[in-house]
């Protein structure tokens, strides 16, 4: 059964509540790599409960619909699908703690031909129990076997590549080994993050990342290098997955200031020198 478009287009999503607590905002900040230097001011607020803010990024695993492209009504190839770009904009502070209502649509359905694969874009909105807007995300989900169905929607716009040249600033960060191990407590226990037959039998030598915990480094990163770890200065964050990452390695994002105040980044598992993460963009608040 190929890719329905108007079934996927119109794809009913139950809305998501979910309680999360300081617990919880700290197991992600710690799997994102923060903490790691336990006497740095800038860090313990994200992982100790004095004081404690939310890593605006927690947004990422609040309010998710489920493995919907599982669903045999998609008719979607999901053995084949991988995450294409996640996009991130942030419009209020998420509280230390608190109930999360997540809304999802699927906004683009992209046929990008026979044998080229398809896009679906979903859209999720995160909102408070009072109703605060507090987040937008779009997930692009790459269908690697499902093009050629015949119809669909344009391609939304791309997001922009890394400049040329040397960039303005450089952020490393080492990722240790037991990353996915404890990423995966947050919300994606695939097996391919912790289980070594299992990331076999996929063809990599090893377990490999979750792409969200290397999004949420990225975001680390640069909150670290243009916001001295006040992480409320972020207002979105977008990027694309180009390659997968391993835990132990050492994620090193480069960074380029641009006119009107955003920033553009790339990252890199430095070992290896592949580029990790690709057209990443980011606001930063003054």
């Amino acid at each position: 059964m190929p890719l329905d478009y108007a079934t996927v287009k119109d794809w009913r999503f139950d809305d998501v509540r979910q309680r999360y607590d300081e617990k919880d905002a700290m197991l992600y900040a710690l799997g994102i790599g923060l903490g790691q230097d336990p006497e740095n001011a800038g860090q313990l607020r994200y992982v100790y409960e004095k004081d404690l803010q939310a890593f605006p990024t927690l947004c990422v695993v609040l309010g998710y619909p489920g493995f919907w492209v599982q669903d045999p009504r998609a008719g979607i190839d999901w053995v084949k699908v991988v995450h294409g770009e996640q996009r991130l904009t942030l419009h209020a502070p998420l509280p230390a703690c608190g109930t999360v209502v997540g809304k999802s649509r699927n906004t683009h359905v992209v046929d990008k031909g026979a044998d080229k694969g398809a896009i679906v874009v979903t859209e999720r909105t995160l909102h408070s129990e009072d109703g605060t807007h507090l987040a937008t995300l779009q997930q692009s989900t790459f269908c690697r076997g499902d093009g050629g169905f015949g119809q669909g929607d344009a391609s939304p716009p791309p997001l922009p590549a890394a400049p040329d040249g040397e960039p303005d600033l450089r952020c490393e960060l080492r990722i240790p080994p037991n990353a996915a191990l404890l990423y995966r407590l947050n919300a994606d226990r695939n097996p391919l993050h912790a289980d070594p037959e299992v990331a076999r039998q996929a063809g990599y030598p090893r377990p490999i990342l979750h792409g969200l915990c290397t999004y949420g480094l990225a975001a680390h990163a640069i909150v670290k290098t243009c916001c001295d770890y006040d992480a409320s200065r972020l207002a979105s964050l977008n990027t694309r997955f180009s390659a997968p990452v391993y835990p132990g390695e050492t994620l090193q994002c480069d960074i380029w200031r641009m006119p009107d105040g955003q920033v553009r980044f790339l990252a890199r598992a430095r070992e290896r020198n592949v580029v990790v993460l690709s057209n990443g963009t980011a606001a930063v608040r003054p």
